[in-house]
């Protein structure tokens, strides 16, 4: 019961980890390599606010969120949309914006250490027990799953019930064939890129509140979240959900009962098991 709990209290947190490259390379067809450093951005704000303030750091989303909506906004702006105008096929344009965001995440890490430095950090909030099932857990971690759950809920509801997110899930199906019914495809595929990067700040913002961060731990988040998006299928949020759900159980059960050590393996080994089974994700449609 302690793994299954865990392993979902942690596996809600990487959800909206990864819907936020799950908005920006299956809508916005951009491979983010710099979307674990957008999240530690995210953790650090909310250090800085938290220790700053000594208020929540639950009310650091209020501007944690826009300023990272508003700077992903301009990397696309500036960075991408180049790449997006001069790509005369998707495989193309997945190259060059692995190879310009690869070095975009050196940037940020080197702007974080300059800004931070180069130490672990961390804050305790919420470090109480809270029993479920007569069991202790951290009530940290529960807050954070909560806020997730609250977030993933509303962006759902958003993609699915609105003008807005109905743009964006056609452009996630087929960009050629949205533009031929009005779509302005650049400026939904700006804002599906910048909401992103906004998504992920967020969770780097909640999963602060029971993990430390340094500068140099984006890399990590960024390939947890690739496992994720791939596994679930890169135009379905439903499957970035239960894929990081998954992801959460296992890497709890093999460092309950195997290696802490060895999770990241874990999940490497799961996700190519799924590819070999499922190479296009849970929820991803078959190519015919």
């Amino acid at each position: 019961m302690d793994i299954i709990i865990i392993g979902l209290l942690l596996g809600g947190t990487y959800a909206l980890m990864a819907m936020g490259l799950q908005l920006q390379y299956g809508v916005a067809r951009i491979m983010n390599l710099a979307n674990g450093e957008i999240l530690v951005c995210g953790a650090f704000g909310a250090i800085w606010f938290f220790t700053a303030s000594k208020m929540s750091p639950i009310y650091a989303l209020i501007f944690v969120v826009p300023i990272a909506f508003v700077v992903n906004w301009a990397i696309y702006q500036v960075m991408m949309l180049p790449l997006v105008k001069r790509a005369k096929n998707q495989g193309q344009l997945e190259v060059d914006s692995i190879l310009a965001t690869f070095g975009l995440s050196f940037i940020f890490i080197g702007i974080l250490l300059a800004v931070f430095g180069g130490e672990f950090l961390t804050y305790s909030y919420l470090a109480t027990p809270f029993l479920i099932f007569g069991e202790p857990y951290a009530l940290n971690r529960i807050a954070a799953f909560l806020g997730s759950v609250a977030l993933c809920a509303g962006l759902y509801v958003w993609l699915h019930w609105t003008r807005a997110g109905l743009t964006l899930r056609a452009i996630a199906v087929n960009p050629a064939a949205a533009g031929l019914v009005s779509i302005n495809v650049p400026r939904a595929s700006a804002l599906a890129f910048a909401l992103g990067g906004a998504v992920t700040a967020a969770g780097g913002v909640l999963l602060s509140m029971f993990l430390t961060f340094d500068a140099s731990l984006g890399v990590i988040f960024t390939l947890k979240a690739l496992v994720i998006v791939i596994m679930g299928g890169v135009s379905d949020v439903r499957g970035a959900i239960l894929a990081a759900f998954i992801l959460g159980l296992t890497e709890t059960a093999v460092a309950t009962l195997v290696d802490p050590g060895l999770t990241l393996a874990a999940a490497y080994v799961l996700f190519i098991a799924i590819l070999l089974v499922r190479p296009e994700g849970l929820f991803g449609r078959r190519s015919t």
